[in-house]
């Protein structure tokens, strides 16, 4: 396992040597939402807690909890190649987003043999 999840949230995996300590953060929102444990079994249990405080704060609050990703994002690519993406999407007949999209799609299957 590369990353932890629970409700819809996902934690990486950290070690440090010099402290001799799992650690990680929440990714795919801004909050910062971070945990840590001597083992790995300590490391998801601090990340299950961090991300059921922060749930609980956010209802305390009155604040909606963030989403981690939400389906969009920028990106930032040279000119020549936006361009020749948005010929060849053209040529596909379909818009520069599915062009994209599928594109990721197709890398993802290839590194994980998972479909998405």
């Amino acid at each position: 396992m590369k990353y932890l999840e629970y409700k819809g949230y996902s934690g990486s995996i950290e070690y440090s040597r010099e402290d001799n300590l799992f650690y990680g953060k929440v990714i795919g929102i801004q909050s910062l939402i971070s945990y840590e444990g001597k083992t790995g079994k300590e490391l998801e249990h601090d990340f299950k807690e961090a991300v059921n405080e922060y749930l609980e704060t956010c209802k305390k609050q009155g604040t909606n909890p963030e989403k981690p990703f939400k389906g969009s994002f920028n990106v930032r690519i040279s000119p020549k190649l936006h361009y020749k993406a948005a010929l060849l999407a053209k040529e596909e007949k379909m818009s520069l987003n599915n062009f994209v999209a599928e594109s990721i799609r197709d890398k993802i299957e290839r590194e994980t043999g998972t479909s998405v």
